[in-house]
């Protein structure tokens, strides 16, 4: 992103400034008046640096925030007696939501694009998986392809939004980063394997080891704010299917879905889970690098100038 010029962000011809603009001249103005206080001690500065980590994390995550929030909200306020299905609102609202964060800018096109994938190959799945029982859709509804609900496919592409969004959020580049038909051929037998563990040997132990043999060594480079950090690739996997594990007990809560051991009532997603959703990590992550080809990761010695705020770099 561009220095912005002294007194925030100026609009074009006169023009309006749009949603996304005023949020991140806001940003920007917030780190002209931490930056003194911030300057001051070394811990200053990390306390401050991990405020706009966890600023960027969340603008990250904005479209599986909504979502999340539209789960819990119509499972506590949504009326016995409406007229229309509770499912049936939410895909008309998560279609409302991916149309609003286009309109006011605050998604691009290419993430709507990867949303849109995400949708295609998670409803897929649903079908076949609700086919052989492993989770339910408890509620009726009208906008649905067999058992699943329309909106479970954004489920989905909350990940892939998140994904994408991170990436530019963060400047992400990458150390050792392993040869693209390693990953293709991981991601293609942990889509695969989803389906066919249901018919022949399950040989996620074999894709594991594969994912160690391929990431052991690579490493992400973010930018929370204007220095580059490292993180192992497999360790940020792993946070990151964790936090989808705490997304989906949530879900579970809702009733967006239901597994078999929730029947009778709800209790948490067997931590077993965090497995399949360490491997739709892999599948996720080469379906966003088609989006957001990997880069290079910079040199020992070599700085970039990051004006902290929530759009991506230049």
């Amino acid at each position: 992103m561009a220095p912005f010029a002294a007194g925030g962000l100026g609009s074009r011809e006169g023009a309006p400034l749009s949603l996304n603009d005023r949020i991140k001249s806001a940003v920007v103005a917030l780190d002209r008046r931490a930056e003194p206080w911030a300057a001051k001690s070394k811990l200053r500065g990390w306390a401050y640096e991990f405020l706009l980590f966890g600023l960027k994390q969340a603008w990250a995550c904005l479209f599986g925030g909504l979502m999340l929030a539209l789960l819990l909200g119509t499972r506590l306020f949504w009326p016995d007696d409406a007229s229309l299905a509770r499912y049936d609102f939410m895909v008309i609202a998560a279609l409302g939501i991916q149309g609003g964060l286009i309109a006011f800018r605050l998604e691009r096109w290419n993430e709507a694009l990867v949303i849109l994938i995400f949708h295609l190959v998670g409803t897929a799945m649903e079908l076949f998986k609700t086919a052989h029982g492993s989770w339910s859709y408890p509620e009726p509804s009208v906008l649905r392809i067999g058992d699943v609900p329309l909106f479970s496919g954004f489920m989905y592409g909350c990940v892939g939004s998140y994904m994408a969004r991170a990436i530019r959020l963060f400047d992400i580049r990458f150390e050792r980063y392993p040869p693209h038909w390693t990953t293709w051929l991981l991601a293609i037998g942990a889509y695969v394997n989803f389906f066919t563990h249901h018919y022949v040997w399950d040989f996620r132990w074999l894709l594991y080891a594969w994912s160690v043999l391929i990431f052991g060594l690579a490493w992400f480079q973010f930018t929370p704010r204007l220095k580059a950090r490292r993180m192992p690739m497999l360790l940020g996997f792993a946070l990151v299917a964790l936090f989808i594990w705490f997304a989906e007990n949530l879900g579970t809560f809702a009733s967006a879905w239901i597994y078999p051991n929730q029947r009778d009532g709800w209790e948490f997603v067997p931590p077993a889970k965090l497995g399949s959703w360490y491997l739709l990590m892999m599948l996720s992550y080469v379906l966003v690098m088609v989006v957001h080809p990997p880069r290079k990761a910079l040199a020992p010695g070599e700085v970039r100038t990051v004006t902290p705020g929530l759009d991506e770099p230049p």
